[in-house]
């Protein structure tokens, strides 16, 4: 059997993402356990609504960002160019995918660089994996001029990747040095799961390793997992670590576990959410929840494929729609902006609900 090649992997993960979409746009998933409560007299002019929300050092003019996906092959060039265009169109952060397969192989370095290119004024992210050293992602930030950078943990992925790594020994202790590198450097650091969750426990050890900016990242969108195990040996089946069998955190349950932290730990986080968002009303819900910002990759994956050749139009008249859509909630819901939509009433069910109150406390909550 040939080895298959980091291009031909990203390749595949490129297709077997888009296929899942359908999909995930049909499923009844965790956000609809969580209902932001009506009340008919609540509501707000439009014109009292301001959108813009910050981020770190950024000022977002929206609570939504383009999330990391891809890089290193011709198609996802062609991909990275149809996105850059669209966020630089509509004014929306974008981080890239991961560049480590550019910082390991040159020939791939324009897959990535073509965002910062069509999007020379906007707020770009660099992105790398856990694993990689300090020198690796200063190298990735310098090959995006970018504005900060994104580093994603995806133990379950790599796990079940034919080819992964499995030595995870190292990865906390590499995050603390990027961190305080970056720091030293003035670029901000992004945390975040690729799928499977960051847990109230995980965000304790981020933030002691000087982490300030973190992405939950939860179940309910693309399924690495089970993108992987669709690549290996059938009879090497570990689809029992994929999201769709139960494995991981959805994204509001991460929220709320985020939530249950105390105050200290909580006060030094900025929470940005992710993972199966479908349309604006999942973005409220986030914020509800204590997100500041949600990224969303999966829904803008779709538009971007069907759209490759338009300049990236089609797919900013959604991010548009995406924003007018907002102002109008925030409007029926009586919340001026992003971080005072927190404030509303939310009603959580379901599978969700028990999973919350089910949960067994960690160690450092015993």
């Amino acid at each position: 059997m040939t080895e298959p090649t980091a291009a031909s992997r990203k390749d595949d993960h490129l297709r077997l993402a888009a296929e899942q979409q359908p999909g995930i746009r049909a499923a009844r998933t965790a956000f609809d356990d969580v209902t932001v409560r009506h009340h008919a007299l609540a509501g707000i002019s439009p014109k009292q609504v301001d959108l813009g929300v910050d981020v770190g050092p950024w000022r977002f003019p929206a609570p939504f960002y383009v999330n990391g996906m891809t890089g290193g092959t011709e198609k996802a060039r062609a991909l990275n160019r149809t996105l850059a265009q669209a966020a630089a169109r509509a004014g929306v952060p974008m981080a890239s995918g991961s560049v480590g397969i550019a910082l390991d192989d040159p020939s791939t370095v324009e897959t990535f660089t073509v965002i910062r290119q069509e999007n020379p004024h906007g707020i770009v992210l660099a992105n790398i994996g856990a694993g990689r050293s300090v020198d690796d992602a200063r190298r990735a930030v310098e090959l995006l001029a970018a504005d900060g950078l994104q580093l994603h943990v995806n133990a379950v992925q790599e796990t079940v990747m034919p080819e992964g790594s499995r030595d995870f020994s190292g990865w906390l202790g590499l995050i603390e040095q990027i961190a305080a590198a970056l720091d030293d450097d003035g670029v901000p650091l992004v945390v975040k799961e690729v799928g499977f969750g960051l847990s109230a426990r995980t965000l304790t050890q981020l933030r002691d390793a000087g982490v300030r900016l973190v992405d939950v990242a939860g179940t309910g969108g693309t399924d690495f997992a089970r993108i992987e195990n669709d690549r290996r040996d059938p009879v090497e089946d570990l689809s029992y670590l994929s999201a769709a069998a139960g494995f991981g955190l959805s994204t509001p349950a991460a929220l709320l576990d985020a939530a249950s932290l105390p105050s200290a730990v909580r006060h030094d986080l900025t929470v940005l959410a992710s993972g199966g968002v479908r349309h604006p009303l999942d973005v409220m819900r986030c914020l509800a929840l204590g997100a500041r910002a949600v990224g969303v990759a999966g829904g803008f994956l779709s538009v971007a494929l069907e759209h490759p050749d338009d300049d990236g139009a089609t797919l900013a008249a959604v991010m548009e729609s995406w924003r007018e859509q907002l102002v109008a909630l925030h409007a029926l819901f009586g919340a001026p902006s992003p971080t005072e939509f927190t404030g509303v009433d939310v009603v959580v069910t379901g599978d969700t609900a028990d999973i919350v109150r089910a949960q067994t406390p960690s160690k450092e909550q015993m």
